[in-house]
């Protein structure tokens, strides 16, 4: 597959519907897909909590294996939103430093990704949210979210939390899908139908082998996953 296949491609957000909801083996897949068919694409990520135990950063370089396939702007010790883990930290986050860094690397990247921090009504720096840097920005987001019992809620308001700020929700990513009872199997068709929207499913991935996860997610989804122009 060529760069051309994939059509003209945009710059995107992918974000979730909570923490730990593979947000970061989302990213490193999509990221590492386009940048194994001649796409030069970069993950951003404008602030990291819980460093260094945690590294989505870090995650989707290995991935890719290449530094140049991802960047983060602030990185801070506490496993907090970022607002709460600079002030218990004692240190400034602005959020007009952190919006401006991330249009200066969408600017570098041929396709820029943006990943969230939890979800979408995190609170990033001072008074704004995840949600804000996406409406911010101007990007499309792809949300990603769990598969199982509980997500038709959770991911039906994230939906609705972003289109009513106006962004555009390209589609849906069921993380670790494994049709494993009736909700799970009923659930992509009852979101596609709650939030008009198109939603993907992705199985259990080889996470604990980031160059594996690339290949898995290509395998997985359609090139339809990703945002065009």
């Amino acid at each position: 597959m060529t760069a051309g296949q994939f059509g003209d491609l945009s710059d995107f957000a992918v974000v979730g519907t909570d923490t730990g909801v593979g947000k970061t083996v989302v990213t490193a897949g999509l990221v590492g897909w386009l940048r194994a068919h001649d796409t030069a694409a970069r993950a951003i990520k404008p602030c990291q909590t819980g460093y260094p135990e945690d590294d989505d950063a870090r995650y989707v370089a290995d991935a890719c294996g290449d530094e140049a396939a991802s960047t983060c702007l602030r990185r801070l010790e506490p496993a907090l939103a970022p607002a709460v883990a600079a002030s218990q930290a004692g240190e400034t986050l602005r959020y007009d430093i952190l919006r401006a860094g991330c249009r200066v690397e969408l600017d570098r990247a041929t396709v820029g990704v943006v990943e969230g921090i939890g979800g979408v009504r995190v609170p990033l720096a001072g008074e704004m949210d995840v949600v804000d840097l996406v409406v911010d920005l101007g990007l499309p987001a792809i949300v990603v979210a769990r598969s199982g019992l509980g997500t038709l809620n959770h991911t039906a308001l994230t939906v609705e939390a972003l289109e009513r700020r106006g962004v555009t929700v390209h589609g849906i990513v069921l993380n670790e899908y494994e049709a494993a009872d009736v909700a799970e199997r009923t659930n992509p068709a009852v979101l596609a139908s709650m939030t008009d929207c198109r939603v993907w499913t992705l199985p259990p991935l080889p996470v604990a082998d980031p160059n594996r996860v690339p290949a898995a997610v290509e395998a997985e989804l359609p090139d339809g996953v990703f945002p065009t122009n």
